[in-house]
């Protein structure tokens, strides 16, 4: 059975910060992802450090993950997002808002923490997908 995705409009503010305040899913495949980081961008460059450049290949490669379970970004329902520095939220939010251009925005929770597991790395992102 394919999934039913569905998004419960949000409110002003929530589509302004680029997200849902649930999605409701019926049948398909429930995909838990792992955090993912990086410091290297696809083509193998030193990113470390560097917010927009970790951000944007952390998409690419939830993406690519998605694509091999049969789904895209798009089936992404949910995302836990963690960065070392709240004044990246609002570039965040920029970023999230063009990978979701049709404004189907996951859920969503956005974390500061103090450090993660290597140096150099700046946002991490863990979600739910349902193909």
């Amino acid at each position: 059975m394919a999934a039913k995705i569905t998004h419960l409009e949000g409110s002003e503010f929530q589509r302004s910060r680029a997200f849902s305040p649930a999605v409701i899913t019926e049948g398909g495949k429930t995909i838990w992802l792992a955090g993912q980081t990086t410091t290297t961008d696809l083509e193998g460059r030193d990113i470390s450090g560097q917010f927009e450049a970790q951000a944007r290949t952390c998409f690419a490669l939830i993406d690519k993950t998605l694509v091999r379970c049969g789904g895209s970004l798009a089936n992404l329902v949910s995302m836990t997002v963690f960065i070392n520095d709240p004044r990246y939220g609002d570039a965040f939010v920029k970023l999230r808002a063009e990978h979701f251009s049709d404004g189907h925005f996951p859920a969503s929770a956005l974390i500061s923490v103090s450090h993660f597991a290597r140096p150099g790395i700046v946002i991490e992102i863990q979600g739910i997908a349902v193909v």
